[in-house]
């Protein structure tokens, strides 16, 4: 009898242990999935007289750059040569400057505002929300509600196409202030 309840202790105290691993926030100062932050000036230097141009110190090689600051995409191909750009329209929860990884994508889905989404490209998370790109498949590109916690960044349509087509799983994404 008490071998039984031994066990049965043990198991429950393996439960327990294995629920809180599970629901445990991730270490405060360790490395995190998918990022490497990059400390620097708090805007990235620009062209002030090209504001479309690419940012300086935004990364070499084929990548995703993303300006929180400007609320703009480069999608940049071999050679450093900018494929297209285009203005977005930011989540109410921004990533850190750093760079990242596409580590997921889905052709449609309901988005966490409710607006069915398409050509969803997701590279990071921040304290629990998902942050990507993707683009509203009734087209529109309204800002979330106050208060409402989404980490997605909405493009065109057309502009949520041509990231689906450069963004394949692995590509980089650097952000940039």
């Amino acid at each position: 009898m008490v071998t039984g309840l031994t066990a049965a202790a043990l198991v429950a105290v393996g439960v327990l242990a294995y629920q809180a691993a599970a629901t445990a926030p991730p270490e405060r100062g360790g490395p995190r999935a998918g990022v490497s932050p990059a400390p620097g000036p708090a805007r990235t230097p620009r062209d002030e007289r090209h504001p479309d141009a690419l940012p300086a110190r935004s990364g070499t090689g084929e990548r995703v750059v993303y300006s929180v600051g400007d609320d703009r995409v480069w999608l940049v191909g071999d050679g450093d040569r900018v494929r297209r750009t285009f203005r977005v329209t930011p989540s109410t929860v921004d990533p850190a400057p750093g760079t990242y990884a596409v580590t997921s994508r889905s052709n449609r889905v309901t988005g966490s505002d409710g607006v069915p989404i398409e050509h969803v490209v997701r590279f990071t998370s921040v304290d629990g929300v998902v942050i990507g790109f993707s683009a509203a498949v009734d087209g529109s590109t309204a800002r979330p509600g106050r208060g409402v916690r989404t980490g997605g960044i909405r493009e065109t349509r057309a502009d949520g196409e041509a990231m689906w087509d450069f963004a394949t799983i692995g590509q980089k994404v650097v952000v940039v202030r």
